[in-house]
């Protein structure tokens, strides 16, 4: 008899995340290796944080926004590496299915939010260099609050919709066992029998707008910003000007960069370590190299940074 979602036998089903097994002949190497890379990620963006917080000169806008992509941050690779942490320890992880749906709708949500924040940041950039006069108004401490809270909001709710349609859905019979070191869409997805092409093609859709959407919105403003730039006249403000955006279109290079490489190109046929070591690319690497580009190409942080050093000394 096929039991539903919702059953109590489903809820308290557990699963085998294999994480990365293939490099359990290597001993502590890889855990040490991944451990120094979530506290650089996590005390990096603190930092970012901190910095911001701390001097007057970046209670603006932009670092507004640098705050809380950096809150994301955290959060989004805290609900991975400790149970892939864990995974290197005991060479393989088991994981109930509750926790794996909640792994998985708390990363979807945070990588929505991610790109909704980086569109944000694109539209504050936009602002300020094509509409200086306004941009005080246009980018009121109030509308940045709203611009800010919208991102953290829709991508939690819509991921809970993708999420939702699971509910009906069975549990396939057979393997309990997940090639992989989270729960991502796919892996999910395969857990289950019935009209799974819904939640397919619910969570495509879904995920689609999410981040083709923002990632327009960003191409758009800097091909305002890129026009406006160019009608400077002098080139010491030209470059002035677009330098206050290139910390922020290598973020999105590397972000974006990594999600095509994930989830477009074609790594079907890739033997699973590959596709594994592709998706550490976006969930572990990307968010700690995020606060090194601002802290190194932005002066104005790394002032503060420097300044907060002092005051910690």
């Amino acid at each position: 008899m096929r039991k539903s979602h919702g059953d109590c036998e489903n809820q308290t089903t557990w699963l085998i995340l294999v994480g990365f097994g293939e490099l359990k002949r290597l001993g502590f190497l890889p855990f040490s290796l991944f451990l120094a890379i979530y506290v650089v990620t996590v005390g990096g963006n603190i930092l970012i944080v901190l910095a911001v917080a701390s001097s007057r000169t970046l209670h603006t806008p932009m670092y507004f926004f640098l705050c809380h992509f950096s809150l994301l941050e955290i959060a989004y690779t805290s609900n991975i590496m400790p149970r892939l942490l864990r995974g290197f320890l005991e060479g393989g992880d088991s994981i109930s299915l509750a926790s794996c749906l909640m792994q998985f709708y708390v990363f979807a949500s945070l990588a929505a939010a991610e790109c909704l924040m980086l569109s944000a940041m694109s539209y504050d950039r936009y602002l300020a260099i094509c509409h200086p006069l306004h941009y005080p108004v246009l980018m009121s401490t109030w509308s940045c609050s709203r611009l800010a809270t919208g991102a953290w909001l829709s991508g939690f709710l819509f991921s809970a919709f993708t999420l939702a349609l699971a509910a009906p859905l069975s549990l396939c019979p057979g393997s309990r066992v997940i090639d992989h070191y989270f729960c991502d869409f796919a892996p999910v997805v395969g857990l289950f029998c019935g009209e799974v092409w819904i939640m397919w093609g619910a969570g495509v859709s879904i995920s689609g707008c999410l981040t083709l959407g923002p990632f327009l919105l960003i191409v758009t403003s800097y091909v305002f910003i890129l026009r406006t730039v160019l009608r400077i006249p002098s080139g010491q403000g030209r470059q002035k000007a677009f330098s206050t955006c290139s910390s922020h279109l290598s973020v999105v290079g590397l972000f974006y960069g990594t999600l095509v490489v994930v989830y477009v190109a074609p790594t079907d046929h890739m033997p699973p370590l590959l596709r594994k070591a592709f998706s550490v690319l976006y969930t572990v690497l990307t968010p700690m190299v995020n606060p090194i580009i601002y802290s190194l190409k932005n002066q104005e942080v790394k002032r503060a940074l420097h300044q907060l050093w002092r005051r910690l000394v």
